[in-house]
C-alpha cells in the first residue's frame, strides 16, 4: 500500500474513488487528527482496509467490495475467461469474509457477478467490471441525495436531531444517509442542530460524525453515550436519525452497537426514531436467527489508543452491532420514500414497485 496526502474534499468528503487502476480511500482510522488517502493496488489490500475499519459504513464497503473485484480484474494475468472467473470468485470470498453483518458488502459483490456471463473475453470482463464498480459509486451519491430530500421533509426548522455512530459521507461514497438527511435540511434553509453520541468503543461518533459536521459547518454537540437518556428526559432532543448495516423485511434494523438502547430510550420519551438507508441495505430473505453479529477485537475495549484501561485477565465481549426491533422504529427513510409500519407489508410494496 502507498500513502499520499491528497485532500479529496470538495463540497463534501469523498470516501472512496477509482483512480488509474487503483482504489483510493480516506483512512478513517487516522481521523480526526489526519486526513490521509490510502492507495490500494490489489483486492487483498482493499480487503485488509475493510477489515481494519480504514473504510467502514455499509454503503461504502458495498462499493469498496465492487472496486475490490475491479482491482482483481485489472491486475489479472489470466488469458482465458474461465481463469479470470476463478480469480474473481476467489476475490469474492476474500472480500465477503471481511465484515459478515453488513449486507451491502454482499450486494456490491453480487451486483458485479450478475453481469459476468454477458462477456466472452478477458478484456471485456476487465473493462466492464471496472465500469460497473465506478457506476455503483456514482449511483451511491445520487441515492443518498434522494434519500436526504425525503428525510429532510420530516425535520422542522430549529429541530435538534440526535444520531449514533457515523452514517455520513464517510460511511458512503459521499453525502451520507442519516447525515445526508441533515445536509439536505441545511441546504433547504432550515436551521438544525445535531447531537452526536461518541459511539464507544471505536468512537465513530466523535472521530467521524463530529469531524464531518464541523467540516460542513453544521451545528453539532458531542456527548458521551451514557448521556442519551439524560438529554431525552430533559426534552433536549426532537428526533433521532441513524443509519443501518442491514434491515430485514420485518423492519428489524442491524446497526452499530448501542443503537438498540438509543431506540428504547427514544420510545420511552416519545421521540421519533428514524432509520436512513438505501434499498441495497435491505435483506428480504433472512430472519433474525440467521444473521451473524460480528465480534471485534478485545483491544478495542481494553485500550484507548496505546493506554490500557482494563485489567489483564478480564473477559471481554465486544459485539459490533445490535438489532433494533421494528416496534421502536417510526419510519425507514429510503431513496424511494419513507417506509412506515407495518413493515413487512410496506417493505415488500417498495420492492414490488421497483
Amino acid at each position: 500500500m502507498t500513502l499520499d496526502q491528497k485532500n479529496p474534499r470538495s463540497n463534501y468528503l469523498t470516501t472512496i474513488f477509482w483512480d488509474n487502476d487503483s482504489v483510493k480511500l480516506i483512512d478513517q482510522t487516522k481521523l480526526p487528527e489526519k486526513l490521509e488517502i490510502i492507495t490500494c493496488l490489489t483486492y487483498q489490500e482493499l480487503a485488509h482496509c475493510i477489515k481494519r475499519l480504514a473504510i467502514r459504513g455499509a454503503p461504502a464497503i458495498g462499493v469498496a467490495a465492487a472496486m475490490g473485484l475491479a482491482l482483481c480484474a485489472v491486475k489479472s494475468k489470466a488469458t482465458s475467461k474461465s481463469r479470470i472467473l476463478e480469480e474473481l470468485k476467489s476475490a469474492y470470498h476474500t472480500l465477503l469474509e471481511t465484515r459478515p453483518t453488513a449486507v451491502n458488502l454482499k450486494w456490491g459483490l453480487d451486483t458485479i457477478f450478475r453481469e459476468l456471463d454477458k462477456y466472452e473475453t478477458v478484456e471485456e470482463i476487465k473493462k466492464n467490471v471496472v465500469a460497473s464498480a465506478i457506476k455503483l459509486s456514482q449511483e451511491d451519491i445520487a441515492i443518498n441525495k434522494k434519500l436526504g430530500k425525503f428525510g429532510s421533509d420530516l425535520i422542522k426548522d430549529g429541530d435538534v436531531v440526535m444520531t449514533h455512530c457515523n452514517a455520513g459521507a464517510l460511511a458512503t461514497v459521499s453525502y451520507g444517509t442519516a447525515l445526508g438527511v441533515i445536509r439536505s435540511v441545511k441546504e433547504s434553509g432550515k436551521k438544525i442542530s445535531v447531537i452526536a453520541t461518541e459511539t464507544r468503543p471505536v468512537m465513530q461518533g466523535s472521530r467521524l460524525t463530529a469531524f464531518e459536521l464541523v467540516h460542513d459547518e453544521i451545528d453539532v454537540s458531542l456527548i458521551p453515550d451514557t448521556a442519551v437518556g439524560h438529554l431525552m428526559a430533559n426534552k433536549m432532543i426532537d428526533k433521532v436519525i441513524v443509519g443501518a448495516d442491514r434491515i430485514l423485511r420485518t423492519g428489524h434494523v442491524y446497526n452499530k452497537i448501542g443503537t438498540y438502547q438509543v431506540a428504547l430510550l427514544s420510545k420511552s420519551h416519545g421521540i421519533p426514531f428514524y432509520v436512513a438507508a438505501p434499498l441495497s441495505t435491505f435483506d428480504l430473505k433472512s430472519s433474525t436467527e440467521e444473521i451473524t453479529i460480528e465480534e471485534r477485537s478485545v483491544e478495542e475495549v481494553t485500550k484507548i489508543g496505546d493506554k490500557r484501561v482494563a485489567p489483564a485477565g478480564v473477559r471481554i465481549f465486544n459485539p459490533a452491532f445490535d438489532v433494533t426491533p421494528p416496534d421502536l422504529v417510526a419510519g425507514i427513510i429510503t431513496e424511494k420514500g419513507i417506509i412506515y409500519p407495518p413493515y413487512e407489508k410496506n417493505v415488500q410494496a417498495i420492492f414490488d414497485g421497483i
